[in-house]
């Protein structure tokens, strides 16, 4: 299986110079315009480089990469019109592998890409560990999404633990209730509190992934991935 490479870049005819010349080695290429919809395809899974931008239009790239730091050591090349000394260095320090400054050419980027797979070993089709979207630590009453830690209240962490435990499953507001250890004189209206901050730091998180589901009617379940 090749190696599959996610090019996060918003400028077009650039994005489609890079995925030809990627695709003409045998490298197979996504392609994301904006930084919240590449996390979400790393998150996600299936990506054994990264190609970023640092100017995109919902963010900064060196800040992404930060934030990838934090639950991955995916490969990444920055691909940039910064050429200044001071943004090379910082993008190197931050964790990125290489840096490239536009103008470039895309037959070396592709070189570049190729030899950093074959370091890492991702070109023989080796898969990289992704964290899962929701892990419980039940003896550390701690949640994580995508490997990020979330900061609960002590009822939205047994709201996500039990709707984890038992993904796609619709549970009621009544049940949820009872789940969360909430008072008996608390309405169930409480739960749709409760859901909508969860649901905010979810999204924090995994800002396109939609993990937790409204159901008109029924209640509220867990996305099964």
């Amino acid at each position: 299986m090749s190696a599959r490479v996610l090019l996060i870049e918003d400028d077009r005819p650039i994005a489609e110079n890079v995925i030809l010349a990627l695709e003409r080695v045998g490298l197979a290429c996504q392609h994301a315009s904006l930084a919240a919809e590449g996390l979400a395809r790393i998150k996600a899974g299936g990506v054994d480089l990264l190609i970023l931008d640092v100017g995109l239009p919902d963010g900064n790239g060196f800040d992404l990469c930060r934030a990838l730091r934090k639950f991955t050591d995916l490969p990444v090349i920055f691909l940039t019109a910064h050429a200044d000394e001071i943004d090379r260095v910082v993008g190197l320090e931050i964790g990125a592998d290489d840096y490239v400054v536009k103008p470039f050419s895309p037959r070396e980027l592709a070189a570049r890409v190729k030899t950093i797979l074959r370091r890492v070993g991702a070109a023989s089709g080796t898969d990289r560990p992704t964290p899962p979207a929701i892990a419980v630590d039940a003896e550390r009453a701690a949640i994580a999404c995508y490997g990020q830690p979330l900061a609960l209240s002590r009822a939205e962490y047994l709201l996500l633990k039990a709707m984890a435990a038992h993904p796609g499953k619709v549970f009621s507001r009544a049940q949820l209730l009872d789940l969360a250890g909430l008072s008996e004189d608390s309405t169930e209206r409480a739960i749709d509190t409760h859901v909508k901050s969860l649901r905010a730091k979810l999204a924090l998180a995994a800002p396109a992934a939609d993990l937790l589901r409204t159901h008109r009617g029924l209640g509220y379940s867990l996305a099964s991935e």
